[in-house]
């Protein structure tokens, strides 16, 4: 299936639903050629996936899905996982990355035609992870939403909103069930450019951050910065910053054949000693035992 490239990363997005608004960070089109390793979103974050060609395997919490052409899923505040494409047919993904912004319930309400719309934004909230098969056409809507990123034409702007408050809102009609989150919605939140800078620091900078270069990044003092991710994902910055590198480490066991030594210093470990006393104490089990159990 040959789709249109989108990148969306600077347009100032944002959608109505109910009560809330959603600020839209990004939404990205691309193939997996490798694993996007395990991590988790902060408060108030969402990504919504569509898998439009291709297989692979989705493990969120620990659980193992089947990702398949059509297959759409939710990942909200805090729940780990993973994507693991097949290298024989690897997957595409459309994704669309948002934070949920509070609104004012009583004026959103007064523009709902029915009831039933106003559950949308609790389905949302309350519904942390949801994967299912799409029903509602939706990749006729990704294909829209290309078209109008590649063309520019008169309008898109205003366009390209309207098909992704379209695609928001027929993905979260589709679930079924009721899945309580355990975080409340933020009353604030950072503004676009910080949680982005946040999200992306931890997963992709583990090696190397200090809370001084995340603060300097932010434009915030090392206390502000502390107290934004104590805010945003429930934990200090040392314990977070572990979390991903435990992740990559464990990522990289489990799909490479990098040596322990090789691994600790690519995870920014002094010595493969203290690697490996850090690893035993996170999983409870050393890093050799652990490639054994997944390879």
């Amino acid at each position: 299936m040959n789709l249109p490239p989108v990148h969306i990363e600077n347009m100032d997005i944002k959608l109505a639903l109910g009560g809330f608004i959603l600020n839209v960070l990004y939404v990205k089109y691309g193939y997996f050629h490798s694993s996007m390793r395990e991590h988790s979103h902060s408060h108030g974050s969402y990504e919504l996936h569509y898998i439009p060609c291709g297989q692979g395997i989705l493990v969120a919490d620990g659980v193992r899905y089947p990702l398949t052409p059509g297959t759409l899923f939710m990942t909200g505040p805090g729940v780990v996982h993973e994507q693991i494409p097949d290298h024989n047919d690897p997957m595409a993904e459309y994704c669309i990355f948002f934070e949920v912004l509070p609104g004012d319930f009583q004026l959103a309400a007064t523009n709902y035609n029915s009831l039933k719309d106003n559950l949308l934004p609790e389905l949302l909230v309350n519904t942390p992870f949801w994967i299912g098969l799409d029903n509602e056409n939706m990749m006729t809507l990704f294909e829209m939403l290309a078209d109008e990123l590649s063309s520019k034409r008169l309008g898109f702007h205003h366009m390209v909103t309207n098909i992704l408050e379209m695609i928001v809102t027929r993905m979260i009609r589709q679930y079924t069930g009721d899945c309580s989150s355990p975080h409340d919605i933020p009353t604030k939140t950072l503004d676009d450019c910080r949680l982005l800078t946040i999200e992306n620091s931890f997963l992709y900078e583990y090696s190397s951050l200090t809370l001084r270069q995340l603060a300097d990044k932010l434009g915030l003092s090392t206390r502000q910065t502390e107290r934004t991710v104590q805010k945003q994902y429930g934990v200090p910055f040392r314990e977070k910053k572990q979390q991903s590198r435990m992740s990559a480490a464990a990522h990289l066991l489990a799909t490479t054949d990098m040596t322990i030594n090789a691994i600790a210093a690519r995870i920014g470990f002094s010595t493969p000693e203290q690697f490996s006393h850090a690893f035993k104490q996170y999983y409870g089990i050393t890093a050799t035992q652990y490639r054994s159990q997944k390879k």
